[in-house]
């Protein structure tokens, strides 16, 4: 569906979120399918929703997709990429792309490689990394992308260990050996064939020029013995409660997930697609869900070596000045870094976006007011609005279960099932919903780890995911859901009092900001909730009393934030009493941060196990007490 007329400038947007939502529709100029959901109330109160578009056949493995556009586009980009050194871009088209999939194919094949083997990246997104990860996929050989702070920073490197120790790769690749001489120098390596994109170390190497060079094998007959089930990755869980899990990821779950996308966004078949793209591969999102739509839909993928923090942002610019592209996608800090650097400049912002179909956010809530201003920059660019939507889905489900595909006019919404998706909602009295799902897309278990398996689904079938999801509007499931926080993170208190410990701590983190970077919401089986707070870097001075800092300024700014913030809320599971300021920030070397940067607070908790104690402690001098 498209709107029937579009104003090249439009009225003002209403408030009201209907309303809003058909002012979208009408100046959205991307193809969409409206959402269509199938709903079913059980008598015990369980919700089940599901699309009501079919799911079409999916194809085998991800090779269908490099042979078909070899075949009608050959002389297509594919892959692109800034190169390390020189100017321009190193481009493969998709016939060269095939041929060296296939080659380096051929040369694992010749190296003994097979099904049961793994293949571990150790470097992040780059050419030579997608080409070895498609030619392993291609002839069978599931590969193990891990983050590469995990190789990069020491501390990190007991992550890496624990990974290498329970996969037990027969390879591993790095872009640059000089860089990743550390890593590719422990002895869980020793043995194991390291390929090389260049640089050198104090140990053998193979050069990813020599698998180029291909090998005489049967590379036919191995792609041919790969199918739905056949295991094309093992991605690594970010371990926010506890150690990362291996989630086996099929070519049916990532083959299925493009088809169901697919009917969601049906203007990816309109033209190729382009984007620029930094998200990292070792994530299900940027490696699967982004690579894999643009092999799906013949489009081009410019790898982007930027992101949005610090210096590193200035690269992502220029990429995206370089290559705009026709889709975007980003993280909501992206997003406002983008608006902000480009806000004063319409030239830059035709530039960058006359040509958006989608503009998609995914890892937390797009503040509205960047919402806003993207419309208005959409609007003096092109005159309409691209499709501006999110989605929701885990590792563990190839990624995406739920997707906004209308235009709505707002951002919080994670939208609605994908197609051949079903979705069980557990409601409690508050019509907060844990979410739980099942479908062709979902993973059949953990790497190695048959006893975390069988506690990740339900007796129907269904994967716990763990998170929380309201209805936009309980009598319209058509409006589509929002995400409410982690299930599994809620604890409660001495009184039987359940804590939303995700939704309480994006609160605390709002209304402590420039005192907090972030918090933990303490408190289970306690009578009060609590708060350890981690306070910016280079904000804890010498006032220090056993690991919890002192400062009397500093605490009385946050008793006076956190008084502020309980005027305004009831009862005892939304208001924090008290709290202490934690002078070590969160430990990567002892687990603390997951690889998405994110808190690992079972590790936390259980390694500050003392703090914890003395946040109970009403004599405690570093008690901040509310």
């Amino acid at each position: 569906m498209i709107a029937d007329t579009v104003a090249p400038v439009p009225e003002a947007a209403p408030a009201d979120p209907t309303a809003r939502a058909d002012w979208a529709r009408r100046h959205t100029l991307t193809r969409y399918a409206p959402h269509k959901v199938i709903r079913e109330d059980r008598a015990d109160g369980t919700i089940l929703l599901r699309s009501g578009y079919d799911l079409p056949e999916p194809v085998a493995n991800t090779g269908v997709w490099l042979h078909k556009w070899a075949e009608r586009e050959p002389y297509r980009v594919a892959l692109s990429e800034r190169p390390q050194e020189g100017p321009g871009w190193r481009n493969v088209t998709y016939l060269e792309l095939l041929q060296q999939v296939r080659a380096i194919g051929s040369a694992l094949l010749a190296r003994g490689l097979g099904q049961g083997d793994t293949i571990a990246m150790l470097s992040g997104n780059g050419l030579d990394h997608l080409l070895l990860s498609l030619a392993a996929q291609y002839v069978g050989v599931p590969v193990v992308p891990l983050a590469e702070q995990y190789s990069l920073i020491p501390e990190a490197h007991g992550r890496l260990i624990y990974v290498l120790d329970k996969v037990k790769p027969k390879l591993a690749f790095v872009d640059d050996a000089t860089r990743y001489a550390p890593a590719i120098a422990l002895p869980e390596l020793a043995g194991v064939e390291v390929v090389a994109a260049r640089g050198t170390a104090d140990r053998p190497l193979t050069m990813m020029a020599e698998l180029l060079e291909g090998a005489d094998t049967d590379v036919d007959a191995a792609h041919a013995a790969v199918g739905p089930d056949t295991l094309a990755k093992i991605l690594f869980t970010s371990g926010s409660s506890s150690d990362p899990k291996g989630v086996l990821t099929t070519h049916r779950m990532m083959c299925v997930n493009q088809a169901q996308m697919g009917v969601a966004l049906p203007f990816l078949s309109d033209h190729a697609p382009r984007i620029t793209d930094w998200l990292p591969w070792n994530h299900v999102f940027g490696g699967s869900h982004n690579v894999n739509m643009m092999l799906c839909h013949g489009g081009t993928l410019t790898i982007d070596s930027g992101k949005p923090t610090g210096p590193a942002f200035k690269t992502t610019l220029k990429n995206r000045s370089d290559r705009p592209g026709t889709l975007a996608f980003n993280v909501p800090v992206g997003w406002n870094m983008l608006v902000e650097a480009i806000k004063d400049d319409p030239a830059l912002q035709r530039h960058l976006f006359k040509d958006q179909q989608l503009l998609f956010y995914a890892g937390a809530s797009l503040p509205q007011d960047v919402w806003e201003a993207l419309e208005q920059i959409c609007f003096e660019a092109r005159g309409g609005l691209p499709m501006m939507i999110s989605s929701w889905g885990l590792t563990e489900t190839a990624p995406a279960c739920l997707m906004v595909h209308e235009p709505i006019g707002r951002s919080g919404v994670i939208g609605v099932p994908l197609p051949g998706v079903e979705v069980k909602l557990i409601p409690d009295e508050d019509m907060r919903c844990e979410v739980r799902v099942k479908g062709p897309n979902v993973m059949t278990g953990y790497f190695g780890d048959p006893q975390k398996t069988a506690e990740a689904f339900d007796d129907e079938g269904y994967f716990i995911t763990g998170d929380a999801v309201r209805f936009v509007d309980p009598a319209d499931a058509d409006r589509g859901l929002v995400f409410d926080g982690r299930v599994s993170e809620d604890f409660k208190l001495d009184t039987g009092t359940w804590v939303q410990a995700g939704n309480l701590r994006m609160t605390a983190l709002k209304d402590l900001k420039g005192l907090a970077q972030d918090v933990v919401i303490c408190g289970h089986d306690r009578g009060e909730v609590g708060l350890f707070i981690f306070p910016p870097a280079g904000t804890v001075g010498d006032n220090v009393t056993r690991g919890a800092v002192t400062d009397p300024d500093l605490m009385t700014r946050i008793e006076l934030r956190l008084r502020e913030m309980n005027a305004h809320v009831t009862g005892s599971a939304k208001r924090i009493t008290r709290a202490m300021v934690l002078a070590e920030p969160p430990s990567l070397e002892h687990h603390e941060i997951t690889d998405k940067g994110s808190l690992n607070i079972k590790k936390i908790l259980t390694r500050r196990a003392d703090l914890l104690e003395r946040l109970y402690d009403n004599e405690d001098p570093a008690l901040i007490r509310v």
